[in-house]
């Protein structure tokens, strides 16, 4: 058994395992219950019931508009620009329309905090997902015959793909789960900001969650074909240090969910 074995390996289950494991360090010392991250999971997929098609909309609509004849540097920063904005805007905006509609009792900064926790991390079950779909797909095309078993039309493509995979640098292998690291908490630094529009009372938050979002996105974007992996991954980070920093920046008391307990009527008659 090889290196690259255990970290493509290492790689899907942890892209797994780590938004499980918050998730269950959260509510247990918080004691909220599931449901919020639930929502927040949910939010996510909703999220994307719009955003996909949209994107795929707005791209044919595109090429019917002057805009398909613009050069391949500007239809390169027109997307990067595009793209990040889209994302900004259906998440974000998802995000504070399931606060408004669906989850009126969330209104504090813990449960924000357990919100994009959910939203991020479904986000990385689900990349995860098909990641250790790929891995055991590509371990079983590792040793085929793959004359025997792909179309020809397709046999140079998977060819190219199975030798890519196990010819990788080990540390390559792991960026999907190191991804996912710095995603998560951007997602919840982004449901925090969401959050102020309810406890503050300023709808402007939004827009700054929608601008955070967009930049992270855009900026990860730009990147590639500028930089290697490692040079992307740590704008990630940064833009995760970031988060991070909004987090505990805007952390706010809980607010106390105090009841009211009469006394009890003593109708003792005291002798005289």
């Amino acid at each position: 058994m090889d290196v690259l074995f255990l970290t493509h390996l290492l790689n899907s289950i942890l892209m797994i395992a780590m938004p499980i494991g918050l998730a269950i360090y959260l509510t247990h010392i918080w004691k909220p219950g599931w449901r919020i991250w639930f929502i927040g999971a949910a939010t996510f997929i909703l999220s994307q019931v719009g955003h996909i098609p949209f994107n795929m909309a707005a791209t044919q609509l595109l090429k019917l508009t002057p805009l398909a004849a613009m050069t391949s540097d500007q239809s390169r920063w027109f997307n990067i620009i595009f793209l990040g904005l889209s994302a900004g805007v259906f998440e974000e905006g998802a995000r504070y329309l399931v606060l408004k509609f669906w989850l009126k009792d969330a209104r504090s900064w813990r449960k924000s905090v357990i919100f994009g926790a959910g939203h991020g991390g479904v986000e990385a079950i689900i990349l995860g997902g098909f990641a250790l779909f790929a891995f055991f797909q590509l371990t079983a095309l590792r040793n085929l015959n793959l004359e025997t078993v792909i179309p020809t039309a397709e046999l140079d493509t998977v060819r190219q793909q199975v030798t890519a995979y196990w010819s990788a640098d080990w540390t390559l292998s792991l960026m999907g789960s190191l991804e996912r690291l710095f995603t998560i908490p951007i997602h919840i630094a982004c449901a925090v900001l969401v959050m102020q529009a309810f406890t503050r009372k300023q709808g402007f938050w939004v827009g700054l969650a929608i601008l955070y979002h967009a930049l992270a996105d855009s900026c990860v974007v730009a990147s590639v074909g500028v930089l290697n992996t490692y040079g992307s991954e740590a704008i990630v980070g940064g833009f995760a240090l970031l988060g991070l920093m909004l987090i505990f920046i805007l952390r706010q008391p809980e607010p106390l969910n105090e009841t009211v307990v009469e006394a009890p009527i003593d109708t003792k008659v005291n002798p005289a």
